[in-house]
């Protein structure tokens, strides 16, 4: 048991020293404009790199990749019907649609979903 505390403190020494010396080596001492401008081939940029975007085509980028994510979790249930009990099966995935659509209704519900306002 006190090897394992040993090793264990030893490995959190060594990332934090890992990591205090990684903070310290990256500061940017010297700020040039230069570096803070976009690249465009050699020429001057035409606009500011820092151009603000919509943040309702954000969050509806953010929704669709959560119900991506959420699809492909639901797909490999269709392959694991042939060995699993039909009940747990049933539960899990109406459990797993019930959270999804809770989801979509409070996305619905708060106005996410609405382009235009």
């Amino acid at each position: 048991m006190f090897l394992i505390f040993i090793c264990t403190f030893i490995t959190f020494i060594l990332t934090s020293i890992i990591m205090v010396i990684a903070s310290i080596l990256s500061k940017k001492t010297i700020i040039d404009r230069e570096k803070s401008s976009p690249f465009e081939c050699g020429f001057d940029p035409k606009g500011s790199a820092r151009i603000p975007f919509s943040l309702r085509f954000f969050l509806i980028t953010v929704i669709f990749l959560i119900f991506d994510v959420e699809i492909t979790l639901l797909l490999p249930l269709i392959s694991v019907l042939d060995i699993s009990n039909i009940l747990f099966y049933s539960t899990t995935g109406l459990l797993f649609l019930m959270i999804l659509l809770f989801g979509l209704y409070f996305e619905w519900h708060s106005g996410a979903l609405e382009w235009s306002s």
